[in-house]
């Protein structure tokens, strides 16, 4: 028999937490694990009850979601926790991650895609919704330029030389020609001194790639 997901919710709105419960009430893989509109009930049922996926706001009355969620990681990390929030802020975002979040959903863009975030979730998977991904991607490229003091053009480069592209697909993608592409990359190795591709990519993101 398959395993059902059990999934509990943190929202402080009623009618946003009786649409979320309704949406997993209709998933014949799911079960509703608890329902809560503030974080101390959830910690208290949690800790002794755990389940497999949390759904959790930030703006919630007394203890905040973010350190609701650093407070579930700290007695059972293997809860999986996916922020539902309104807030696209990229220091709340990091805070929310830093704190164990596995996920991070915009709620103006994303309820429909709750059931299908939460088997993700489960799966060992990251969801996010596309902004929030945009805004961890920017926050690297800044972090990595400010480190190795690399322009856009050469994060742009590095980049997708991570994702696995070949020379002549990122040439095309900036429209430049392979041979000013191969110069450009001979000017990354040497900020970054290292001898070659591999060099630099571990050298920039290590285990990330």
């Amino acid at each position: 028999m398959e395993q059902k997901i059990q999934v509990a919710i943190v929202e402080d709105i009623e009618a946003a937490r009786k649409n979320i419960e309704e949406m997993i009430n209709k998933q014949s893989d799911f079960i509703l694990a608890g329902s809560f509109s503030n974080g101390e009930d959830a910690l208290e049922y949690l800790v002794k009850n755990p389940c497999n996926v949390v759904i959790m706001d930030i703006n919630l009355p007394g203890i905040s979601g973010i350190e609701c969620v650093r407070k579930i990681k700290g007695f059972n990390p293997m809860i999986q926790i996916m922020m539902f929030t309104i807030f696209e802020n990229t220091d709340l975002l990091l805070e929310a991650l830093k704190a164990g979040a596995n996920g991070y959903l915009i709620k103006k863009n994303s309820p429909a895609k709750i059931p299908d975030a939460i088997r993700e979730l489960f799966n060992g998977g990251a969801p996010m919704s596309a902004q929030i991904a945009r805004k961890l991607v920017e926050v690297f490229q800044n972090q990595v330029k400010n480190e190795y003091n690399l322009n856009k053009r050469e994060e742009d480069i590095l980049f997708m030389l991570s994702k696995g592209l070949l020379y002549k697909e990122v040439a095309s993608s900036l429209k430049i020609s392979e041979s000013y592409l191969k110069k450009k990359i001979h000017m990354i190795y040497e900020k970054l001194h290292v001898q070659n591709k591999t060099e630099a990519l571990n050298k920039v993101y290590g285990s990330r790639i």
